[in-house]
């Protein structure tokens, strides 16, 4: 490689020659040179964002050398300068759950600008857009050879309606790809084949420029390919959006905590066990709207399978992101995928140049720190409804009795106490230990509290990594030569996040193993991980309801929270994929697989787990002898052709979309309808009522639930109105092209908890007559009388998913502010960017200090005149009409976030400048 570094004539533009070919950069040695500022010591995930501002202040975008400057000083403040900034990734990335509805927006803006004397044309994406369509297969058939063809015809049966639409914007959009279903799941795609770590385009002037990858993603585990240095994250389909059609994302200098890992991994430890103990820290650390970064002398034994696996739970610690730097090891992986190899000499060439390398010397300055040896890793899940409940394995069992005991409201110490003269209960559920069971009709077993009835491997975090794929085919392996199998309880099984993962099982001949434990491949999908993870048997979700049983599931996802996974789970555990064969073995939560035996032999010999967990030397060579270049390059030599069915899609070209009026999947949002031409002002809250009152760590999923509802909801009675049949519904996922049924969806999830009603659970709140009511009805009642609502929470209010839907419901809901003690990152901007304005209790307010019933009156001042993060009046009224003034933060945190409000939103601002334009 021969590498040449020349001067351009812009203050910062410097040229690479690399393999004999020239290619033009933006130099951040070049840039300290020129008196900006010391920026040597700066972390390579912020020097991504250096970089990306002298990009665009050389372009004439509206950026400032005192921009740049604030880069410097983030140092010499020793990682702190929160200075607002306009930051412009390089790309988009979308899944089908929250593309197809930021397509509808699309597709709606188009209208709206013509309405307003403009061209429909000038609403298309400026940026490459890549949609993977990856959520919608969902497990109805399992255990068996055919279960991958049945549910991929069910997935078109149920979704055509969906498909052809973003068929239609395939051809209607340019800078807009769709990688079809059955492919994989999109971060993995993303990791596997998009992502170039170094991406290449030409400038206004014709020249090619390299610069760093980067982009933003319409779902939250966009972070995983932070793990091969792509700097990206999770926005709202709002702001991804407004980001395609080139607004920049306004966003603070964050903080980056450095995250020092250090020894290697030991044997029986998995990568996964890694990343669950990293949630523990990070969440413990506080990381909350920060970058993480992580480096140390322990990177060099970290493969990017591994690294991919902590960044893509970024979202579960809290994190921005997770990132690691350029190095050696990078090159390797970029090589093993099958990039090209001047990409790959560009990488390389670049990163050294530009500072982003991560060699022996990388010792940046970070805002905190924290570390953790490898060495000490040990086996682990975590549940049963956080994934940041972090729990050692061989503390697995008993734990799970003090969340029995919890549940049955039964003192713990009392139960534990009688469970240690009474020994564990035995299978037929005759104890007395506070684990109640239930026989299953026409079974010869019963299900207690703690069965597992869920086992499945998916979700990209965890199916990324041939390690743990491996690991998981050997345990299989070994444990059907020992004629062990799955309980006939539990439903299993494998759903990868790509086909690559397919071919190197069978190349390792692990695939047959798989299938005779019943992890037959089911789709290539989110599949269990966002709710679709099928209706189990019909006599075991009986005994489970009959019961009232803590039925368990175990996943090698990244995500467990309350209502996600099943209806009729309650208790859900994050595993590696090797553990989750085994708990799919053991059949029960109860038993320690550390000490007590999975099951018996032929022989009726007790097997253990020890027995059938394979060494790390034996995964490491069948991962060396089947996961080959030629592998990557012939799976994703047609990514985006699909399968007979895809190409059968049929779709008209028109430039505007012919909105079916019949779909209930397809409709046209009533955001843009009537718009007027200039902008308005942001409104006072006046004598709001409450439409809910909620707790800790609300996530996106109890505020726009994903999967599967019954017919009895407000949405399932919309879809019996017209004459949809049960069988059809679906899921809230998959109808987020539909505002009528994402509406009567909001609030919804089977799990919530609304304080304005004692003990119960679901959608419900009271309605202007005082009386229990859906959330939806209760709001459309106020809509009619025009009385404004408002929200009150406790801490990490928006958690989760990077769900547009949280926002979009809430404010089609009528909602006007949500008040909370904080907010996750990503639902406070889409709060913002759908026109709800949110709050957070100062001075050590809550909703409980306040005595909160939701029988209030609230109304807030100021906001006719706010400046960003400015602290507001709120006035509340209570029934026996005592009146209390409290102040309340507006996290309104920029001055482009005002002119959003200001607009209704960020899209009805893009909207009327485009228009104008």
């Amino acid at each position: 490689m021969t590498v040449v570094v020349g001067q351009d004539t812009a203050k910062t533009r410097r040229e690479l020659t690399v393999n004999g070919k020239k290619i033009a950069y933006y130099s951040i040695p070049a840039a300290q040179d020129a008196g900006f500022g010391d920026f040597s010591n700066l972390p390579a995930s912020l020097k991504v964002v250096l970089e990306n501002i002298l990009r665009f202040e050389d372009g004439g975008f509206s950026v400032s050398t005192d921009d740049i400057k604030a880069f410097a000083e983030w140092g010499a403040n020793g990682g702190k300068n929160p200075r607002e900034i306009a930051y412009r990734p390089a790309r988009v990335l979308m899944q089908d759950f929250t593309g197809v509805p930021a397509v509808v927006d699309l597709a709606a803006m188009r209208d709206g600008i013509k309405s307003l004397g403009g061209d429909a044309k000038k609403i298309n994406p400026l940026v490459p857009v890549d949609l993977v369509i990856d959520h919608s297969v969902m497990i109805d058939e399992f255990g068996n050879p055919r279960a991958f063809q049945m549910n991929v015809d069910r997935e078109y049966e149920r979704n055509m309606e969906r498909y052809q639409f973003l068929k239609w914007g395939q051809t209607a959009f340019e800078n807009f790809r769709v990688v079809p279903p059955g492919t994989g799941i999109c971060h993995q795609v993303n990791v596997e084949y998009l992502a170039q770590t170094v991406w290449t385009d030409t400038d206004q002037t014709g020249v090619e420029v390299a610069y760093p990858d980067t982009l933003v993603g319409t779902d939250s585990h966009t972070t995983m390919v932070n793990g091969m240095a792509v700097l990206g994250w999770g926005v709202g389909g709002i702001e991804a959006e407004a980001a395609m059609l080139g607004q920049p994302i306004s966003m603070l200098i964050p903080e980056v905590v450095g995250f020092k890992l250090t020894g290697e991994m030991v044997e029986g430890t998995t990568g996964t066990d890694l990343v669950l103990k990293v949630v523990e820290m990070l969440r413990a650390h506080g990381v909350v709207g920060k970058f993480v970064e992580f480096y140390g002398e322990g990177l060099d034994k970290l493969p990017i399978a591994q690294r991919s696996t902590i960044a893509n739970m970024a979202p579960e610690y809290g994190a921005t992101c997770g990132f690691f730097p350029i190095d050696n090891e990078t090159l390797r992986y970029l090589k093993q995928t099958g990039r090209d190899e001047d990409r790959i000499a560009l990488v390389e060439a670049y990163a050294k140049e530009n500072g982003f390398w991560r060699g022996a010397d990388y010792a940046p300055i970070y805002s905190s720190t924290l570390e953790l040896d490898m060495g000490e890793i040990v086996p682990a899940i975590s549940g049963p409804k956080r994934p940041q409940d972090y729990v050692a394995l061989t503390e697995a069992a008993p734990a799970f009795l003090d969340v029995v005991t919890e549940y049955r409201g039964i003192d713990t110490s009392a139960a534990a106490e009688k469970m240690a003269s009474e020994g564990p209960a035995p299978s037929n559920g005759k104890s007395k230990d506070p684990r109640k069971s239930q026989a299953v009709d026409g079974q010869d077993y019963a299900l207690r509290d703690g069965s597992v009835v869920i086992a499945s491997i998916t979700s990209c975090t965890n199916t990324s990594n041939p390690y743990v794929m491996i690991g998981a085919g050997l345990v299989a392996r070994k444990a059907r030569a020992l004629g062990l199998t799955r309980k006939p309880w539990v439903k299993t099984s494998l759903a990868p996040g790509s086909q690559v993962v397919t071919e190197y099982l069978d190349a390792a001949g692990l695939s047959e193993d798989l299938d005779a434990i019943g992890f037959n491949l089911v789709g290539y999908g989110c599949t269990t991980c966002i709710g679709n993870s099928g209706p189990l048997q019909p006599e075991i979700s009986k005994a489970i309801s009959d019961g009232d049983l803590l039925a368990t599931a175990v996943l090698s996802g990244n995500r467990n929270f309350e209502g996600r996974i099943s209806p009729d789970v309650r208790a859900n555990y994050l595993a590696s994929p090797p553990l989750v064969v085994a708990y799919a073995i053991a059949g029960d939560m109860n038993i320690d697989l550390t000490s007590e035996p999975l099951g018996q032999d032929s022989n009726g010999n007790d097997v253990y787990l020890k027995d059938i967990w394979p060494t790390n030397e034996e995964i490491s060579e069948l991962v060396e002898k089947t996961v080959t270049r030629e592998a990557f390059l012939r799976k994703y030599a047609d990514v985006f052709k699909g399968d007979e069915k895809w190409q059968a899609v049929d779709v008209s070209g028109s430039e505007t979309y012919d909105w079916p009026p019949t779909s209930t999947y397809i409709q046209n949002p009533p955001y843009f309808q009537g718009m007027a031409a200039e902008k308005g002002t942001i409104h006072n809250v006046k004598d709001a009522k409450v439409l809910a009152i909620l707790g800790d760590m609300v996530t996106t999923d109890h505020i726009s639930p994903a999967g599967s509802f019954a017919q009895t909801t407000p949405a399932g009675k919309y879809l019996i109105d017209r004459q949809v049949p049960v069988r059809e519904f679906n899921s809230y996922g998959s109808r987020r092209g539909n505002h009528e049924i994402m509406m009567r969806g909001t609030f919804a999830n089977i799990r919530i908890k609304n304080e304005m009603l004692d003990g119960v659970e679901g959608g419900y709140t009271k309605g202007p007559d005082g009386q229990q009511a859906a959330i939806y009805d209760a709001s459309m009642a106020y809509q009619e009388a025009g009385t404004p609502l408002v929200i009150f929470a406790g801490e990490q209010y928006g958690a989760g998913s990077s769900r547009d839907w949280a926002a979009k419901g809430t404010a089609l809901l009528g909602v006007k502010a949500v008040i909370a003690e904080s907010f996750e990152r990503i639902h406070r901007s889409n709060l913002v960017g759908m026109g709800v304005v949110p709050f957070e209790f100062t001075g050590g307010d809550t909703r409980k200090s306040l005595g909160l019933t939701g029988d209030e009156t609230v109304s807030i001042t100021g906001l006719d005149t706010v400046t960003p993060l400015a602290t507001l009046p709120c006035e509340i009224t209570y029934a026996d009409g005592t009146v209390k003034v409290i102040q309340v933060k507006c996290r309104i945190d920029t001055a482009p976030e005002i002119e959003y409000i200001e607009n209704g939103g960020v899209l009805h601002y893009v909207l009327r400048n485009l228009a104008k334009s």
